[in-house]
């Protein structure tokens, strides 16, 4: 998938009066996941994946306890929850709101064993390598031992991809290596997991990148969405997919 193309002008703050903090591509290109652009590459995906992480969200319970979303950009997420009577959080290094803290996910402003249920959805890519081992340290610090997590990540191996080194010699990256510095193919995202005392419940993947879905998808994404939602019901290997999402549970003990 070529780099996403984002509106350019920065929108007003639709749930607040006060102007959020905005840094980074926030302060470029506004709030691009509250106002989505149906032209952006990534808009059948990123709709997708928003209904996925609901679905999961309430299959696994977590309406109660204490969430965190880590990296949560606009806290599009957060303010939905939080309006449904949810006891959520956001955090963010590049943008800082009503529903929104300030932070790293590197070095997260929270206690130990706070959070029954932690999101990182689509922020590891963007970590470089060491950087994603100490996210996911600080996420299994803040988060609850038999707490659930969920991480939604690009997959480098997708099945387009993996064609396109077998005839070319060079995988389709899913953006490009300034905006995705920690791109990873699915099965490495499962060890970071798995070392760190992740164990995986489930996976699910978004957008099986076989060459005729592939170019449609790219030419035509405001009409693509519907279109991931029905192959969602096709037993596609996950692995050929272009999105995965993991649901975890942190182990109470971790395997030295």
């Amino acid at each position: 998938m070529t780099e996403p193309t984002t509106p350019q002008t920065p929108s007003p703050n639709t749930f607040e009066t006060e102007e959020p903090l905005r840094k980074g591509e926030y302060s470029r290109q506004g709030e691009f996941h509250r106002n989505l652009n149906p032209n952006w590459s990534y808009y059948p995906v990123y709709v997708n994946k928003v209904a996925l992480i609901d679905e999961l969200l309430r299959k696994y319970g977590c309406q109660s306890g204490k969430t965190l979303d880590a990296g949560c950009g606009e806290g599009v997420l957060v303010e939905k929850y939080a309006q449904q009577g949810w006891d959520i959080k956001g955090v963010d290094k590049n943008y800082a709101s009503a529903y929104v803290e300030e932070g790293s996910i590197t070095q997260l402003p929270f206690a130990d064993n706070t959070f029954d249920t932690l999101l990182c959805l689509d922020v590891l890519e963007h970590l470089y390598y060491n950087d994603q081992k100490q996210a996911i340290k600080e996420i299994r610090r803040v988060v609850k031992p038999g707490g659930t997590l969920l991480f939604s990540c690009p997959n480098l191996a997708h099945f387009t991809s993996r064609l396109k080194l077998m005839f070319r010699g060079k995988l389709l990256r899913t953006a490009s290596v300034g905006h995705h510095p920690g791109d990873r193919p699915m099965l490495e995202y499962e060890e970071l997991f798995e070392k760190a005392g992740f164990r995986i419940q489930e996976r699910q993947g978004i957008f099986p990148t076989v060459p005729p879905i592939y170019r449609f998808v790219m030419r035509h994404p405001a009409k693509s969405a519907g279109l991931l939602r029905l192959l969602r019901k096709v037993p596609f290997p996950v692995g050929w997919n272009f999105q995965v999402l993991f649901v975890c549970k942190l182990q109470k003990e971790v395997a030295s």
